[in-house]
């Protein structure tokens, strides 16, 4: 069943309460009859330290000021049902708190002589005494289960705790002579209260093109943070890709379901999200499930298409695991577990290109040059079927980009928290930045022949192949975190020939 209907639910924050009232004999024996709660402290989460560190390095970037991070509001999916909540990537970071937790709560980084104070604001459980133990959905306990006492979550977290309702006095302390940044988007409530504090004081925060607001230089410090991942995180990812792997292979026993029930992408999707919430928190993004012609459309995540003997399937998918790394890998692999000489054809190519691409991962490479490795084989080979009206240097040059027809994207990006990480940092570092060690990007190089593209030899027409692997930039070279899964042709028919026969 979806979520109880409003009128049996008090919600008590956003919609009308049309529940029956409580009456005073109901109220009485509610509250009596309950084993009392363990006495017992939880284990810190595993990311409980290294987020500590985070927060000592974002707080010397801003001394003395004012950091909030907002957890992030629930979403309304229909009427008075919510989206799964996930917290924004930033107070995830750097509290050490994932899966669903903490919707409304509040990381503060409170400036100090010594550096920064940090202060959870969040929700606690309400005693059995009190109606919200039985009437809240949002808070109660016999609506979403238990939640943590202060203590509780001070003992997961290693952070000071205090209810979310001294969050106001805590925003305004010293307003008008300490400087608060604060991660807008994350709760529009809470970044309202920052605001009005700011105008009150005078202090409203202002940027343009040449000089970014508090704010935005918040936002990319955190982004920026986020650019080289500590062990912790290594750790993280490789268990993300050590799964997604997993699921990859259940994924290809279903085929034969997947061609023989019709709808076979949905299928395809379906198996792979059972997998991700059953060994992780779920699937890092909506996955992509692409048969025939639809593998040419970058991000068809409508996966409503059928799944046929003979097809290649590309498939885009990740698991996040419950710190929220996920994984973000891309294997096309044939249906039936033999690649025909076209689609053969097509898919050495694209892992030519995706070699070529490896072999400039290592520290100090610029970042663009990821890119430039991979499409000048792609632009070499469509040179040499005859697709390309330039040669492939000029193609691959600024005033060229004709191979960007059969190929849109880009090759790279960083992976981490967030599947495309470190979002808002600065171009510099970024784009126009050097790979250093520590960094997790992605490789994946494609091309993509529309059915309907009149350009391209009849037997390629439909063709779409994308190969993405997740890479750790060492001293020592690329280290492929997803190697769990084949890349080559041979490889990859060797793989699935068992699962296909199981």
């Amino acid at each position: 069943m979806g979520r109880m209907a409003d009128d049996e639910d008090p919600t008590t924050d956003k919609l009308p309460n049309r529940q029956s009232p409580f009456s005073e004999a109901f109220r009485t024996f509610i509250v009596d009859g309950w084993a009392p709660y363990s006495s017992d402290l939880p284990e810190p989460l595993p990311a409980a330290g290294p987020a500590a560190t985070r927060r000592t390095r974002i707080g010397a970037a801003f001394p003395g000021e004012r950091l909030v991070l907002p957890a992030g509001e629930l979403k309304v999916r229909n009427n008075d049902c919510d989206y799964r909540f996930r917290p924004h990537s930033a107070f995830a970071h750097l509290s050490g708190l994932g899966t669903d937790r903490e919707p409304d709560a509040v990381l503060v980084l409170e400036p100090t002589d010594e550096g920064h104070e940090a202060t959870l604001f969040f929700k606690p459980r309400a005693p059995r005494t009190d109606e919200e133990f039985y009437a809240s959905s949002r808070y109660g306990e016999m609506w979403v289960g238990q939640r943590e006492s202060l203590d509780e979550m001070a003992a997961l977290t290693g952070l000071a705790c205090a209810p979310i309702e001294q969050l106001p006095a805590a925003l305004a302390k010293n307003a008008d002579s300490t400087r608060i940044r604060i991660v807008r988007e994350a709760d529009a409530e809470v970044t309202a209260q920052v605001d009005a504090l700011r105008e009150q004081h005078g202090v409203q925060p202002s940027g343009d093109d040449e000089q970014p607001s508090p704010d935005d230089e918040f936002a990319t410090a955190l982004s920026e943070l986020r650019l080289t991942k500590d062990d912790f995180e290594v750790s993280q990812l490789q268990q993300a890709c050590d799964r997604t792997a997993g699921a990859f292979a259940e994924v290809v026993r279903s085929f034969p379901d997947a061609v023989a029930k019709g709808r076979g992408e949905r299928w395809v999707e379906g198996v792979f999200g059972l997998y991700a919430r059953h060994d992780g928190n779920a699937v890092g993004y909506d996955t992509i499930a692409a048969a025939g012609d639809h593998a040419c459309t970058l991000h068809w995540i409508r996966n409503d298409g059928d799944v046929r003997d003979g097809d290649l399937i590309l498939i885009d998918a990740g698991i996040e695991v419950d710190t929220l790394y996920t994984a973000d890998i891309t294997r096309t692999l044939p249906v039936n577990g033999r690649f025909s000489p076209a689609q053969r054809k097509v898919y050495e190519a694209v892992l030519e290109a995706a070699d070529a691409a490896l072999s400039v991962c290592r520290p100090g490479t610029p970042f663009k040059d990821v890119h430039q490795a991979a499409i000048s084989v792609l632009a070499r080979r469509l040179y040499e079927w005859g697709l390309l009206p330039v040669t492939p240097e000029v193609s691959v040059s600024e005033e060229g980009g004709q191979h960007r027809r059969w190929m849109v994207h880009g090759t790279s990006h960083h992976l981490g928290i967030d599947v495309h990480d470190c979002a808002q940092a600065r171009n510099e570092n970024y784009r126009l930045g050097t790979l250093r060690e520590g960094m997790v990007i992605t490789v994946e190089p494609g091309l993509y022949f529309k059915s309907t593209d009149l350009l391209v030899p009849e037997e390629l027409r439909g063709i779409g192949v994308r190969l993405e692997d997740d890479v750790l930039i060492t001293a020592d070279g690329p280290r492929i975190l997803s190697d769990k899964l084949p890349r080559t042709p041979d490889a990859i028919e060797a793989w699935m020939e068992p699962l296909l026969s199981a």
